[in-house]
C-alpha cells in the first residue's frame, strides 16, 4: 500500500484527503477512491484534468508513495483574454 493525497479546491472551499491505495493505482483511480466527488457534487470530477505536484498528468499515470493528486477545475476564461479585459478596464 502507498499513501497519497487527493486535493481539490474552489474559491471558498478546499479538499485534502490522505488515502492508502494499492501499488499500481492510477491517478484517476485514486480520485475515484477518494471522497472528492461526494464533497463537490456540482463539479464534474470524472472529466476534470489531473496533476501531480502542479504538473498535468494522464489519467493512467501510476502513483508513487507521497504523491499529491490534484483535480483541476476548467478555466472560466483564457488567461490572455482576462489580461486584455483588465487592461481595457483600466483605460
Amino acid at each position: 500500500m502507498v499513501e497519497i493525497e487527493v486535493v481539490y479546491g474552489t474559491a471558498d472551499r478546499q479538499f485534502l484527503q490522505v488515502i492508502q491505495v494499492k501499488a499500481g493505482t492510477t491517478a484517476r483511480e485514486a480520485v475515484r477512491l477518494s471522497d472528492v466527488a461526494a464533497q463537490f457534487p456540482e463539479a464534474d470530477i470524472e472529466k476534470s484534468p489531473l496533476g501531480i505536484f502542479g504538473k498535468r498528468v494522464k489519467d493512467d499515470t501510476v502513483l508513487r508513495s507521497k504523491d499529491r493528486v490534484e483535480v483541476y477545475r476548467p478555466l472560466l476564461i483564457d488567461p490572455k483574454d482576462a489580461r486584455r479585459l483588465r487592461v481595457k478596464n483600466q483605460e
